[in-house]
Order: C-alpha cells, then structure tokens, then sequence
C-alpha cells in the first residue's frame, strides 16, 4: 500500500455535564466527533441506546466543527465474522448479498 495522507488523530474519554461517559475523536483544531450519548431521551439517543442493545460494539459519533454540530455522522461496528452477515441483514433489510462470494482483497506487504 502507498500512503497517500495521514492524520494524527487523538481518542478521548470524556464525561459530559450530566454524567454520561463518551468517546471524542479529535482530528484537528476545532474539529471533532462526538460520541451520541445513549443516556439522551432525544430521537437518536433512544435509537442509539436500542442499537447498542442489539449490537454493543455499534458506534455513533457526530462531527463537530468550530463548536458547531455539522449534520454529518460517523458510524461503526466491530463485529466477529459470524455476525457480519447478520448485521448486513439488519441494516440492509436484505439478504441479497449473500448470493456474491466471499473476496478478501490482498493486502500488500510494504
């Protein structure tokens, strides 16, 4: 792999006023994503609360410029092989994919 750009990106345990224990993600000045707290009853702390039930390494985080939510959302999952498949499913409401073969990509070696 030829590296193109690189970040120096810094992940922070923060606790918000109300107590709630999220995740930041610094990637620049004035420039990060934040955590959706799951302890919000606002529209996606309930739907990120019913996420993390279901999938407890599902992650939300909103970005942040110049103290300003930006609209744009980051979102994860760190998921063992033989849950892939059904978290595709849920997401895609689908199990079409399923018909295609399982290619790994080569991984060059530097």
């Amino acid at each position: 792999m030829e590296q193109i750009r690189q970040w120096n990106i810094e992940l922070e345990l923060v606790k918000t006023k109300t107590g709630a224990i999220l995740y930041k993600i610094n990637v620049g000045e004035n420039h990060f994503f934040l955590e959706q707290n799951p302890l919000k009853d606002s529209k996606y702390g309930v739907a990120y609360r019913k996420l993390k039930e279901k999938y407890p390494e599902f992650y939300m985080f909103w970005e942040i410029k110049n103290n300003r939510y930006t609209g744009k959302l980051l979102t994860g999952i760190f998921l063992e092989k033989e849950d892939i498949d059904r978290f595709i499913t849920d997401v895609l409401q689908s199990e079409e994919f399923k018909q295609y073969e399982d290619i790994k990509e080569e991984i060059e070696k530097q």
